[in-house]
């Protein structure tokens, strides 16, 4: 005849189900070591040095093409895996033209007497034409003739300066996106 079945507290099956779950983490976690991110990805291998030239100005702030290197020179070198060099040592090379900076005011509210309006928020707006060029191979790696980057400041808190910064290093982040979606 057949024996009764005992039934311990579910050990045997707990086991089981936690076995057959580490086996499988460590089967992925072996099979995930393979592959690895580079940095450097959105360039062409041989470029390992960039420089990043003044870009010309059809605005009237005359600060705007220096902050813009400045954030370049901060934000492309790491992003894209390489270091800066000057122009003339440099596998690539960045240029450019600021076309327009523009200030709006897309928040506002009615005053407190319904006579004025009251500033809530305002953005700041930069245009850019953009080039990255291979100077190894001679060829355009990545190009925007109407590039825009928008910073957005609190009236009562902020300044333009601080929406004009994060405008910029919008552009950076524009910049560093398009030469790896090339890639």
């Amino acid at each position: 005849m057949s024996s009764p079945i005992r039934r311990t507290s579910g050990t045997w099956t707990s086991r089981v189900h936690i076995g057959r779950f580490l086996s499988v983490a460590l089967a992925l976690a072996v099979s995930g070591c393979n592959y690895a991110f580079q940095a450097g990805a959105g360039l062409p291998s041989h470029v390992e040095t960039l420089a990043v030239v003044p870009f010309e100005n059809d605005t009237d702030r005359f600060e705007l093409p220096q902050e813009l290197q400045e954030i370049l020179l901060e934000e492309l070198p790491n992003r894209l895996g390489v270091r800066t060099g000057g122009e003339e040592f440099a596998e690539a090379i960045v240029t450019g033209t600021v076309r327009g900076y523009n200030v709006d005011t897309p928040s506002f509210r009615p005053g407190p007497n319904g006579d004025r309006t009251e500033v809530v928020e305002r953005q700041v707006s930069v245009t850019v034409e953009v080039q990255v060029v291979d100077r190894v191979n001679n060829v355009i790696l990545w190009e925007n003739t109407s590039l825009a980057g928008r910073g957005e400041f609190l009236e009562a808190s902020e300044m333009e300066d601080d929406g004009r910064r994060v405008a910029l290093s919008r552009v950076a982040q524009a910049i560093i996106d398009g030469l790896q979606s090339n890639w």
